[in-house]
């Protein structure tokens, strides 16, 4: 039995240290996430090499695969479904998931011919993650990636807004979601970038369907997607899309609109530890959303949920790379969830 089936992109993280003028050279929108071809990834790397920037870190990336990194090294059981090239990196990627307690099926992860996705992060000096992404193989991802056994072993199924941008995985999507729907899964999703409201919300709102239990966005995506003005007008619209709407907003408090069965909206606000100094945002989005789901499928309040994700997002932005080690994670849920007997 899993705790949670997650699907998303594959894809090996290439981080880089950059001032804002290196970042300005290259034609990158700060802050957002752009899709690049080979040829596009390629002549951007080598770009860098020329300037003499060599990248300070390269470890297993993708948003789902993050936040289920996450939830496995707090202690929880997580299944990620993905699609790599029978490479090198793809070989990286999955060890690496598999060695943080992340289970996979490599048989259908694995493909011949196809190559590994990969994103360049480039991180400026205020700590912003910018990115540029190759998908790869990983664009092609379909229902022969895709483990459906394990969603059948699974009490909750958590998806990527990213997915939204690959069409070959439309049909698949909603297979999962019928399943998941058949055997009462309950289903996450995380809008995972202002680029995928900006550019694939028809692809999100298919995803979507008619509802889920819980979205994961920052108060950008949750604006653009509900047209709302302020975090708590976006919040309480979603849960026309969902049970439970969490809604981060940087160093400011996180904003959870939870709407019952009656449909009454309760809204609660729980604040975001303190940060001195925010180094890299990579990653800090999918470890809130691993972590809470990950107190939330361990019966926590609604508050601890929230407070767990903090205290982990903040420690991410503390360091360079999208990860913590176990040490990190386990450390922080000592201290911020009840004991359980």
């Amino acid at each position: 039995m899993y705790d949670v089936m997650a699907v998303g992109n594959a894809l090996v993280d290439h981080e880089y240290l950059l001032s804002d003028e290196q970042l300005t050279s290259t034609s990158l929108a700060k802050g957002s996430m752009t899709l690049a071809s080979l040829e596009e990834q390629t002549q951007l790397l080598s770009e860098f090499e020329t300037n003499d920037l060599q990248p300070s870190k390269q470890t297993g990336g993708g948003s789902a695969a993050n936040a289920m990194f996450a939830f496995a090294c707090l202690g929880g059981k997580a299944f990620y479904g993905c699609r790599v090239g029978n490479d090198h990196a793809g070989q990286f990627y999955l060890d690496d998931l598999n060695q943080a307690g992340v289970a996979t099926c490599n048989t259908k992860s694995t493909v011949e011919g196809g190559v590994t996705g990969s994103c360049v992060v480039a991180i400026t000096p205020d700590g912003e993650r910018t990115m540029q992404t190759f998908l790869g193989t990983s664009s092609e991802i379909d229902d022969a990636n895709i483990d459906f056994e394990a969603l059948a072993q699974s009490k909750w199924l958590y998806l990527e807004g990213y997915l939204s941008m690959s069409a070959s995985l439309h049909p698949a999507l909603q297979k999962l979601r019928q399943q998941a729907k058949d055997n009462h899964t309950k289903i996450a999703v995380s809008f995972a970038d202002p680029a995928v409201v900006n550019f694939a919300k028809d692809g999100l709102l298919q995803m979507l369907g008619d509802g889920v239990d819980v979205i994961f966005c920052n108060v950008e995506e949750a604006k653009l997607f509900t047209g709302a003005d302020d975090i708590k007008a976006a919040a309480q619209a979603l849960t026309d899309f969902c049970q439970l709407a969490v809604v981060t907003s940087g160093a400011q408090d996180t904003m959870i609109c939870e709407r019952s069965e009656a449909g009454q909206l309760s809204l609660i606000q729980v604040a975001t530890p303190k940060v001195d100094t925010v180094i890299d945002t990579n990653g800090a989005g999918d470890n809130y959303s691993g972590a809470f789901l990950y107190a939330l499928a361990n019966d926590c309040t609604l508050t601890q949920c929230g407070q767990l994700a903090g205290q982990v997002a903040s420690q991410v932005v503390q360091q360079f790379g999208p990860r913590l080690s176990l040490e990190q994670y386990q450390s922080i849920a000592q201290q911020v969830l009840p004991a359980r007997s």
